[in-house]
């Protein structure tokens, strides 16, 4: 369901600086709640924890109050508090987990590649021009492509298919005189036939020929049109990518041609007449390239390819160095595998300088370049906002000293309780977990009782507390405790579905900045992993970013039954919502467009969340049936007199209205 709201707002709901009514008493100091903010915990404690200042620039920081904000338009100003913004979006019964994409964010990363390049072009004196286009494979949804259409028509910044419905969606939004159209993926006839046509509406369709019967496709369509079309190969190139995409090229990879099939490639463009239509070469050596060594191996090899290709006699204009182009996910700016050790800057510049080598050396015409940078410009666009719906902790309150008449065990648990200390923890640890595995062993052969093994649990438990806190304060943790603190952590659950909103952290390990969005002039005293409501024990996110790694803790506040906490996923804009499932039948989130306004901000559009009725459709059931067999089955209770008719009817009223709600959780 999409519906416009008024693009009007008034300045209360979105000034900075202002609490939501109910946040106004945030936090109290009472049944588990935060403690109030504190001398010794700083806003700059907070962005050391969750490294907000390496992934969040320009676009995210904390502000006095303790809570994110949002920089849509990056360094040329203007903020909104994240807070504020979310409570606004409630007071507009747009519920959790909302999906917020901030439209300047898009526009600020497409003008900021292009700028990019525009500098390496004049600090090289580059002889050609960039072009880019946008994967649309990234995040295929209409109103964030349309808006990328818009932002990028002053740069003649085009559209790239890795699939018919893709092509369907370029050709059709891409009016851009002057942009290109990339066209990806697996082709077949009428892929190729409708591409070629398109030619005829002033539009600039590139085929790229990934496969070897592709060519003959491309031969036999213009041989049937009569209209030449625009053709490009894709190199599997000997230079191989880093991490999880890395088998993106090399002579395995799933795309492209080896050198024999490009050069077979030519020879037959030829025999048809269609050499002059082989135009551009395409490389692609895999997903967010975390090292820059490897993009400037893989340039020069690419540009010494096209070399070749422009002395075959093929008429090359355009050079398409593929997608890559990483996210600092993490903010360290190394080469691990969720960051990249150069910056946008850098791509660029490497990108021009290796292609004018290459041009140079063979005294050639020098290409307009095209990048296909999905994840770099989408990323960043995109906020996932979620609230906690409660928390599981181990109980670690002071036990009730032993007596003589408990069995043995209890009394070795509490004497090992005793004795814990600085000196001896490590072996106080070893004991009082043997003692608990010896109640539960005693208890399997029925010689102590449940309040008994209960006891001793609470026992052991109270050791592992004050053991952890014991070890939080050493330097160097022995290997046997290193796991304790991950066991003596908190579960938050969160209103929300991994298998939906963050599908690449359960599928390919991938990290996401996470952290909450208010209370962060306060200590998280708390560490803790996050449960997702899916029945599945995968649904849950238990890998952080670090300063170094990744960690399996998450640094949380306290958590109030009556207090609302809000946690942000950022950075998740590309690929994320097209790829999540319905797991458990937990559909699309509400999603709201924001663009930054004078007066605050504007909502520009609201795509509402599935409904129970929308998610069970999709799975072939139909609503009107399964309430009539709700109806029937109530008609028999009445008969039997199991149900009053009030009864009957309040289920089913509650069972109508349910189909039409939310798949999330209301709190």
């Amino acid at each position: 369901m999409v519906y416009q709201l008024d693009r009007s707002t008034s300045q209360t709901d979105a000034t900075e600086g202002k609490l939501p009514d109910n946040l106004s008493d945030l936090p109290a100091k009472a049944n588990g709640a935060a403690p109030e903010a504190t001398n010794n915990w700083t806003i700059e404690d907070s962005e050391e924890t969750y490294r907000i200042k390496g992934w969040g620039e320009p676009y995210f920081a904390i502000n006095a109050n303790g809570h994110v904000t949002v920089s849509p338009k990056g360094d040329r100003g203007g903020s909104l508090d994240l807070v504020e913004l979310v409570q606004g979006l409630q007071k507009r019964n747009l519920q959790l987990p909302l999906l917020i994409r901030f439209s300047d964010i898009l526009a600020d990363r497409i003008e900021r590649l292009n700028a990019c390049f525009s500098k390496a072009i004049a600090r090289y004196i580059y002889e050609g021009r960039y072009k880019g286009v946008f994967p649309v494979k990234c995040n295929q949804q209409r109103h964030l492509v349309e808006k990328l259409v818009e932002f990028g028509a002053p740069f003649q910044f085009g559209l790239e298919a890795g699939s018919k419905p893709e092509l369907m969606i370029g050709l059709a939004l891409l009016d851009t005189p002057g942009a290109l159209m990339i066209c990806n993926g697996y082709k077949d006839q009428g892929y190729i036939e409708t591409a070629i046509l398109a030619r005829n509406l002033g539009k600039t369709p590139i085929i790229v020929l990934e496969q070897a019967e592709e060519v003959d496709m491309a031969i036999a369509a213009y041989q049937k049109l009569g209209i030449k079309p625009i053709l490009g190969v894709r190199a599997k190139l000997n230079s191989r990518g880093v991490g999880r995409w890395g088998t993106s090229a090399g002579d395995r990879a799933k795309f492209g041609l080896t050198m024999p099939e490009i050069v077979a490639a030519v020879d037959k463009l030829r025999d048809a007449d269609l050499l002059d239509s082989l135009q551009l070469l395409h490389f692609h050596i895999g997903s967010q390239i975390s090292d820059i060594s490897v993009i400037k191996d893989a340039i020069q090899e690419a540009s010494q390819i096209y070399a070749q290709l422009s002395k075959l006699g093929a008429a090359m204009q355009y050079l398409d160095v593929g997608g890559g182009l990483g996210v600092d996910y993490d903010g360290t700016k190394t080469n691990f595998s969720a960051s990249k050790n150069y910056n946008m800057q850098n791509y660029a510049n490497d990108v021009v300088a290796g292609v004018k080598d290459a041009c140079v050396q063979h005294k050639l015409a020098m290409p307009t370049l095209i990048s296909e940078s999905g994840r770099a410009i989408a990323s960043h666009q995109s906020v996932l906002i979620f609230d906690i719906l409660g928390t599981s902790e181990v109980a670690t309150t002071s036990p009730e000293p032993a007596v003589d008449d408990e069995d043995l065990i209890i009394r070795n648990l509490w004497e090992t309780y005793e004795s814990i200390t600085p000196e001896n923890c490590q072996e106080a640890y070893h004991d009082a977990f043997k003692f608990k595995e010896d109640a539960i062993s005693a208890f399997r052969l029925g010689y102590v009782s449940l309040v008994d093994r209960a006891r001793a649990e609470r026992i052991y438990w109270a050791c592992c507390d004050r053991i952890q806190t014991i070890v939080s304060k050493l330097d160097s943790v022995p290997d046997d405790l290193v796991e304790l603190e991950a066991a003596m952590s908190a579960i938050y659950y969160a209103n929300l579905s991994i298998f939906q909103s963050a599908p690449d952290t359960w599928g390919i390990d991938q990290v996401f900045p996470v952290m909450p969005i208010h209370r962060l002039n306060e200590e998280p005293t708390k560490r803790g992993s996050l449960a997702d409501l899916t029945c599945d024990s995968d649904g849950k996110l238990d890998k952080f970013i670090d300063r170094k790694d990744i960690k399996r803790l998450l640094e949380l506040h306290p958590f109030s039954p009556n207090q609302p906490y809000y946690l942000g996923m950022f950075l998740n804009g590309a690929y994320q919502e097209i790829m999540g499932n319905l797991h458990n039948l937990f559909g699309d989130t509400n999603m709201v467009h924001i663009q930054l306004t004078p007066q605050g901000y504007a909502i520009e559009n609201v795509v509402k969340g599935d409904t129970m009725e929308e998610v069970l459709g999709y799975v072939q059931y139909n609503v009107p049936d399964l309430v009539e067999r709700m109806r029937q089955q109530t008609e028999v209770a009445l008969q039997t007199k199991e149900m009053t008719i009030e009864e009957s009817q309040q289920l089913l009223q509650n069972y109508e209205q349910s189909l039409g709600h939310y798949t999330y959780l209301s709190v």
